[in-house]
């Protein structure tokens, strides 16, 4: 493997419930840290979701390897946000045979 370039900065985000007032809860997202990252798209499909297209583009992002447990490791279902752009992550693997960085799969969808 060669050595990603790490030359974007996305801010790592887990999904939390905040309690409403009412007994119920609302979600936020808030943020766990800031890595480094390799971005690279690799597919792309649009479908249409209530009369509007819908584009989803899907997106191998490489950061260095944590620990696991480690709030700075991605797991799915927390996503990384770069402004307004925000990738969720369906799947993490390591990304070379030595554990140094890791190869998280993720989604952006585009209304």
């Amino acid at each position: 493997m060669k050595t990603p370039r790490l030359n974007r900065q996305l801010v790592l985000e887990t999904r939390q419930q905040v309690a409403d007032g009412s007994g119920g809860f609302s979600e936020t997202w808030v943020g766990l840290g800031v890595l480094w990252a390799d971005v690279c798209a690799k597919a792309g499909s649009e479908r249409s979701e209530g009369g509007l297209p819908l584009s989803q583009v899907t997106y191998r992002i490489l950061v260095r390897a944590a620990l696991p447990g480690s709030s700075a490791r991605p797991k799915p279902d927390q996503r990384f946000c770069e402004g307004a752009r925000h990738f969720k992550i369906v799947a993490v693997a390591e990304a070379d045979s030595d554990g140094r960085y890791l190869a998280c799969t993720c989604v952006e969808e585009i209304a």
